[in-house]
């Protein structure tokens, strides 16, 4: 009996899968030790979607849920992570010292192994990522990435075959980057079991015998058990398996059907099944109180068409949900196909499952090609790396037209390296700035994850995540029990609209006690209750009388989108350019700016950082001068 050895990725790919990645560490840990106690000894304890998501959704600390998780596994468990690359665990790449960092982190903080990726598969992306990972004490699966493109898709038969694969193989072999075991990964699961038969079969050939061979997929097509089949007959060694309820559908098949489906033959997996079924008994009573996105748990036809990952659907769908925007969908993975088609044949894997999902939404909102993402153009320009075929070179042209960037063919390192807005020194700014202590972790997480991780070390984090109570979809704000009942405080007022001489401004409470309005703070201190009203004194940093223009005509700027805005740029009374930024609006994963159409004055700001708005939601008005942008 050959034994198969076994991940569960339920706890890590399964969440990101089945619920976008929002899972609070305290609702899953008694799983996590239900299944030790099952026998599993190889978890998927982190990284993906599942390090920012933490800073982003779920108000926490993502290395403490990694020290967390340890605990609850075990000292002799295998703890994986997911890395992409040079972007390690975030959608843009970064430079050496925080990739170093990442490994070095990750090590402290209780890892066993980092499965290592490029959507490219660009070697030059995987070498420094697995360099940092092997001089860090940690084992490094090196990953190959598969998918299928979609069907009369020219140029197909010189990419995402089995022939493409081993030779990105060989190219990994002859970098002599280190290793411990390699991995072919389908975040798509559209790849044939004919496919998979041959590349698994290839890569034995030309691997030492003695380096374990895994294949991961996802059940998002219903194919993923044949594909596993395939790969075990061809000489894989290890397959990533889920448990309910985060398995089938977009996520991992369940370990209980690929326990049922060898039965009788020659592999065997190596579990008590009994234990197994009682372990999966305790994690749906874990889950039970979140939302079960329907898209998550169905099969989907058309994914070959349109190759959207199981890991990469739900999150985006999820995000539509925040931004009311579901009924989108079905156009926005139409137009997927023909980015797909258009951008040099990257794997459908995050970052670039993300890049190409931007631009269908983008192509879906605003029409076809009108607006570049900025991921999707800069992949296409090779600021991502080599992608494996050439891109249109229309799109290239337009891409580069758009986002003001010539082509290159650096690598991202050599990019990244000399980028000054990318590294230790801008994180260590960016925590300076906002007064926060300089510990290596929260320089990780600033360099990460930018913006939104600065918010949460502030303590100003909104929580995210779905459970059946809030099926609405409203995002709800992080509590702070050291203020209850106090603006800026969990159960205390978070916003108030108020109306100063027939002008109405939104008025943020932080929870440093001061508030916010037009993105300056003040400082405010609130008196006792008296009956129904509340009275607050409110005094500003800055003095001076708003200066208002006479004459001219008044132009609106409203939200070309739903999102949440994330920065503001410009006050009210402030003169503004044609083509300036007055704040900057956040839509899947995507930041826009929106800016002045005219030369004038700002003379109202109607939104706050942190607020979500509708489309077509008043933004600002100008009192214009006259003069245009162009």
């Amino acid at each position: 009996m050959k034994k198969i050895d076994v991940m569960i990725t339920a706890f890590r790919d399964g969440f990101q899968s089945a619920y976008g990645a929002r899972v609070l560490t305290d609702d899953f840990l008694p799983a996590v030790e239900a299944t030790r106690e099952a026998g599993i000894t190889h978890f998927e304890a982190g990284g993906g979607a599942r390090f920012q998501a933490l800073y982003f959704y779920c108000n926490e600390d993502a290395f403490t849920m990694m020290d967390r998780f340890r605990e609850a596994a075990g000292p002799d468990a295998n703890l994986q992570t997911l890395s992409r690359g040079v972007n390690v665990v975030g959608l843009d790449s970064q430079p050496s010292d925080i990739i170093e960092m990442h490994a070095r982190l990750f090590k402290k903080h209780g890892i066993t192994t980092i499965r290592n990726f490029d959507a490219l598969n660009d070697v030059n992306n995987l070498i420094p990522s697995g360099s940092y990972i092997h001089k860090a004490g940690l084992r490094h699966e090196v990953a190959v990435t598969l998918m299928s493109l979609p069907p009369g898709t020219p140029g197909a038969d010189t990419a995402h075959t089995p022939e493409f694969y081993t030779a990105t193989l060989q190219r990994i072999l002859d970098s002599g980057v280190p290793f411990d075991s390699v991995c072919y990964k389908d975040a798509s699961g559209t790849s044939t079991p004919r496919t998979v038969y041959e590349s698994i079969r290839e890569a034995r050939k030309i691997l030492p015998p003695e380096i374990p061979l895994r294949f991961h997929s996802h059940d998002t097509l219903g194919t993923c058990i044949p594909q596993y089949q395939a790969a075990i007959e061809a000489g894989a060694t290890g397959i990533d398996l889920s448990m309910a309820p985060v398995s089938g559908g977009t996520c991992q098949s369940d370990v209980i059907s690929m326990w049922h489906v060898l039965r009788g033959s020659e592999f065997d997996l190596g579990i008590d099944i009994e234990k197994m079924r009682e372990a999966e008994e305790v994690f749906k009573d874990c889950m039970k109180d979140y939302f079960v996105p329907p898209e998550s748990k169905t099969i989907e036809p058309l994914i070959p068409f349109s190759p959207m990952p199981g890991g990469a659907l739900t999150a985006n769908t999820q995000m539509l949900r925040d931004n009311d925007m579901l009924d989108s969908y079905p156009k926005i993975i139409e137009k997927m196909r023909e980015v797909v088609k258009l951008g040099g044949f990257g794997t459908s894997v995050t970052p670039v499952s993300q890049f190409y999902f931007q631009q269908a939404f983008n192509n879906a909102i605003f029409g076809d090609w009108k607006k570049i993402a900025q991921g999707y153009g800069k992949m296409v320009l090779g600021y991502f790396g080599k992608t494996p075929f050439p891109p249109d070179p229309d799109v290239v042209a337009e891409a580069s037209k758009q986002l003001g960037l010539e082509p290159t063919t650096k690598t991202v390192l050599e990019l990244n390296d000399a980028d000054p807005s990318k590294g230790r020194k801008p994180a260590v700014l960016m925590l300076s700035e906002a007064g926060i202590e300089e510990t290596e972790e929260n320089i990780f997480i600033a360099a990460t994850c930018r913006e939104k991780g600065i918010q949460y070390l502030k303590g100003e984090a909104v929580l995210g995540i779905r459970k059946k109570a809030g099926e609405s979809g409203e995002s709800r704000p992080a509590a702070h029990p050291e203020t209850p009942g106090q603006p800026g405080g969990g159960d205390g007022l978070q916003q108030l609209r108020v109306q100063v001489d027939g002008q109405e401004f939104l008025v943020n409470f932080l929870p440093d006690g001061s508030a916010e309005v037009d993105g300056q703070k003040f400082r405010m201190q609130i008196d006792e209750e008296s009956g129904n009203d509340r009275s607050a004194t409110v005094s500003a940093s800055g003095s001076g009388e708003k200066r208002q223009p006479e004459g001219g005509k008044t132009v609106a700027l409203d939200a070309p989108l739903a999102g949440t805005i994330v920065s503001i740029a410009k006050s009210p009374g402030q003169q503004v350019a044609a083509g300036e930024t007055i704040c900057v609006l956040e839509a899947m994963k995507m930041e826009n700016e929106v800016k002045a159409p005219e030369t004038g004055v700002l003379e109202s700001l109607s939104v706050a950082r942190g607020q979500k708005v509708a489309s077509g939601t008043r933004l600002a008005e100008i009192r214009c001068s006259g003069i245009s942008r162009g």
